[in-house]
């Protein structure tokens, strides 16, 4: 049996099916950069078949990836497989993902066929497909509430037809880890020819045991985990990579495997997503949380000046989380800053590095030093928002105890100048009923969130809001010192998103 874990991350498909979560083609194309330098063995890019906007990012992610296959998904048709082929046909190493229901539910009420109808669906597909490339994954969806015997027999007959990856999948977040690393088990023992093929699982967490689920397959027998980065996805998201990664990292003793994971780039690309989908980390998040290194009570303090290993399983510089190398202020010069943006990760053309180069230094002229999550949210708003419909040009705002609050913005609206002022029960409700007039939006604050990005009086402030318009939920981001100003830039960012879904709507079948 094989020690290596295949690392297929669905960041760019499944992560991207979070509500509000979906990303431009240039926020794609970044990401899938990170996912290519963090060492992920498979790429998911998108669905094809779904818009041409996920036609067109899959292409260009196959033009750019070098080292990672790079998969599209595709329903067991031949309009779908073709529509995945001709995206992931530009890639150095091109994957097509092929996927039908096999659980009786599903038959009976989605697919209103018979399990010989599936298996025919199946093999069909799956022949097609090979015809088109020699790497194919094939996934039984709902396969974990199916039954296991004809689980084997899908499997078979899928690998018979060419499929080089079978996937297991827990759709619903529906087993038990004991459950299902038994499932895995029975599976490898009664699928005849299932030495020909990689067996996958890909977990998600309705009941939270989406990591739990997967350690089980793995310590099973499975050797491809499907996950996305933060554990972003439908409903309660998917398996979180960090996770499954630092598990095996740490536990070696148990689970003697290894991936091929950069575990350093953990962090930052758990940032990245972050600030592409605006999705925040919840501070007790596992590995990459803002609390996962912080120690307050007294007693755990005490040990960790003795000796860190008393109250952490691992080094914080494992995952990336590292302090600033070099301090960055406003007499930086931009090869310091190109630099240290390397050390990052962040490969910018001059072009980019001018964009942010000009609000490093507006930043820097009113922030002492500059930290790393900084820049991440200068490049998040200086980079990945090139093609917004609205951007925030100008704000003013007069507030206080004896003054109505008003809120004057400038917005650019597809390159066109536009003024406003309005009145609101605060600052940033002004702000907001402003924004709304320009835009003619009729969108619903949701929700509102306000968190700083480092310690320090002037720290940047970073805003999430959620906003909803005509059945379309976005979620927008902004930060900056003053948070008006971030609240400003996040709902900009949030109508952009909403103008990014009514322009690619996205079908999750």
């Amino acid at each position: 049996m094989s020690d290596r874990v295949y690392i297929f991350d669905t960041t760019l498909r499944d992560g991207e099916q979070s509500p509000g979560a979906s990303m431009n083609i240039a926020e794609k194309l970044r990401l899938a950069t990170k996912l290519e330098a963090l060492g992920v063995d498979v790429i998911e890019a998108g669905f094809p078949a779904a818009s041409e906007g996920d036609f067109e990012a899959v292409s260009q992610i196959a033009k750019k990836i070098k080292n990672s296959e790079v998969a599209g998904l595709a329903r067991a048709t031949k309009e779908d497989i073709d529509r995945a082929w001709g995206a992931v046909q530009y890639a150095a190493r091109p994957k097509i993902h092929t996927f039908i229901a096999t659980s009786d539910i599903h038959l009976k009420y989605k697919l209103d066929m018979s399990r010989e109808q599936v298996i025919e669906h199946a093999v069909e597909a799956v022949r097609y497909a090979k015809s088109l490339t020699d790497n194919v994954e094939f996934s039984a969806e709902d396969g974990s509430r199916s039954d296991p015997d004809y689980l084997c027999k899908v499997f078979e007959a899928a690998i018979a037809a060419g499929a080089t990856v079978v996937n297991l999948p827990d759709t619903v977040g529906y087993a038990i880890p004991e459950e299902f690393g038994s499932m895995v088990k029975y599976v490898i023992a009664n699928t005849p020819n299932i030495g020909k093929a990689i067996l996958s699982v890909h977990c998600h967490n309705d009941l939270g045991l989406a990591t739990a689920n997967t350690i089980a397959a793995i310590g099973a027998g499975a050797r491809q985990a499907e996950v996305t980065i933060n554990g972003i996805g439908e409903r309660a998201g998917n398996t979180s990579l960090e996770e499954v990664v630092m598990a095996i990292h740490t536990r070696r003793n148990f689970l003697p495997v290894e991936t091929n994971i950069k575990t350093e780039s953990i962090y930052p690309s758990s940032r990245l997503v972050s600030m592409i989908t605006g999705i925040m980390v919840q501070p007790n998040k596992a590995i990459v949380g803002a609390n996962a290194f912080a120690h307050e009570a007294g007693i755990h303090q005490d040990g960790m000046l003795k000796n860190p290993m008393t109250y952490e399983i691992m080094k914080p510089e494992t995952v990336g989380l590292t302090a600033s190398k070099l301090i960055l202020g406003k007499h930086s010069g931009r090869h310091a800053l190109r630099s240290h943006l390397t050390d990052m990760g962040y490969d910018l053309s001059s072009e980019e590095l001018d964009v942010v180069f000009t609000k490093f230094k507006n930043l820097a002229d009113r922030k002492k030093h500059v930290m790393d999550e900084d820049l991440e949210a200068i490049i998040a708003e200086g980079i990945l928002r090139t093609t917004d419909v609205f951007k925030l040009e100008y704000l003013q705002v007069t507030a206080g105890t004896t003054v109505l609050p008003m809120a004057s913005v400038k917005l650019s609206i597809k390159g066109r100048s536009v003024k406003e002022a309005s009145y609101g029960n605060g600052p940033i409700d002004a702000t907001f009923n402003t924004i709304k007039k320009l835009a003619d939006s009729d969108s619903e604050l949701l929700r509102f969130s306000i968190s700083a990005l480092t310690g320090g009086t002037d720290a940047q402030g970073e805003v999430t809001v959620r906003l909803k318009e005509n059945g379309l939920i976005a979620l927008g981001k902004g930060s900056d010192p003053d948070i008006i100003t971030a609240s400003a830039l996040a709902f900009v960012n949030g109508l952009n998103r909403l103008e990014y879904l009514r322009d690619n709507p996205l079908r999750h079948e």
